[in-house]
Order: C-alpha cells, then sequence, then structure tokens
C-alpha cells in the first residue's frame, strides 16, 4: 500500500471527527512515512508497520471520543465516546472471537490427538513384545517407541505454536489497553 492510499483510507475512516483533530492525526501519520523514507524504508513496509488504516482509525475515532468525555462530560459525548468503544469491541466479538475459539479449539483436538498418540505408543511399546506381532518383538518395541517419540515432537509444536498464540492475544490486549487505560483512571 503506497503512501497516498494509506492518507486515503485514514481519512475516510476518520470522516466525522472535527477537522483539526484529523489533520493532527494525518500529520502525525504523513511524519511516519517520512521518517521512514529517511531511514530508507519504502511507503508499503512503513504501511505495513503502522497497520490496516481503517482499523488504526476505529482507534482513533474511540479514543478522540474518550478525549471529549474527558474534556466536557456531557451526555452527547458519553453517548458518542460509548459507541466509538463499542464499535471498536463489537467488531473483536463478531470476528476475531470466533476465530479465536476455532483455533483454540483445533489446538485442543491436537492436544488431545498427542496424548492419545502417546498413550497408544506406550501400549505397544510394552504389551507389543507379548502378543509376538507381525515383525517380531524388536519391531513392536520400535514402533511403540517411535509413536511415542512422534507424539513428543507434535506436543513440543503444539507447546510452540500455543505460546505465540498467547502472545499475539496480549499483545491485541495490550493494544486495546491503550484506548481504555484513560477511562479506567477516571473509575
Amino acid at each position: 500500500m503506497t503512501r497516498a492510499e494509506f492518507i486515503a483510507r485514514l481519512r475516510r475512516g476518520l470522516a466525522g471527527l472535527p477537522v483539526t483533530t484529523i489533520a493532527d492525526i494525518v500529520a502525525d501519520h504523513e511524519a511516519h512515512f517520512a521518517d521512514a523514507q529517511d531511514a530508507g524504508r519504502s511507503e508499503a513496509e512503513t504501511a505495513a508497520a503502522l497497520g490496516d488504516p481503517d482499523r488504526l482509525a476505529r482507534e482513533m475515532r474511540a479514543e478522540a471520543g474518550l478525549k471529549q468525555w474527558e474534556e466536557r462530560k456531557n451526555p452527547s459525548n458519553a453517548v458518542a465516546a460509548v459507541i466509538a468503544l463499542l464499535g471498536l469491541g463489537a467488531l473483536d466479538v463478531m470476528f476475531l472471537l470466533p476465530l479465536l475459539m476455532g483455533v483454540l479449539g483445533a489446538l485442543f483436538g491436537v492436544l488431545v490427538a498427542v496424548i492419545t498418540l502417546f498413550i497408544a505408543g506406550g501400549f505397544v511399546f510394552a504389551m507389543g513384545p507379548l502378543t509376538l506381532p507381525p515383525g517380531g518383538p524388536i519391531t513392536a518395541f520400535l514402533a511403540g517407541l517411535g509413536l511415542m517419540a512422534t507424539a513428543t515432537f507434535l506436543g513440543a509444536l503444539l507447546t510452540a505454536v500455543t505460546v505465540g498464540v498467547v502472545n499475539a492475544v496480549v499483545w491485541y490486549g495490550r493494544l486495546h489497553f491503550r484506548l481504555l487505560k484513560p477511562a479506567m483512571n477516571q473509575a
């Protein structure tokens, strides 16, 4: 995405805010692009680092609504702040929560499969040589050992993926905490 496309989408998302607020936000992001260009980064890299301009505009609208509420506590500003935050949260609930639940369900399913595979490998490892399987007791012993090793590898991989998912959720939560912190400090 180019600088012009990013700024245009950001401006569209900020429509309805005071003109001076829009100008300040756009100027700030223009400065990010200028600093990145001076550092030798491309417009596409800078736009990717700044994130989705539509999402950024929603966050800025929510932040602006909170600032208006902090400056002038009246019903109009309260409604604007609540609607902005609900709009931000509704997007999370409608799109991200089902996605997160699907990912967590898949991780749980893989966990059950890994445990089952390990137990099956232990059973083959311990009982296989006693049942005279095809290929002899050594084959059963090695097959059980292989199943347990595969389950251990998949368990380690599952752990790494789970840590990554948790880190992503924490990062996302911190991003939103920045918007909610001023409101919580006043309570």
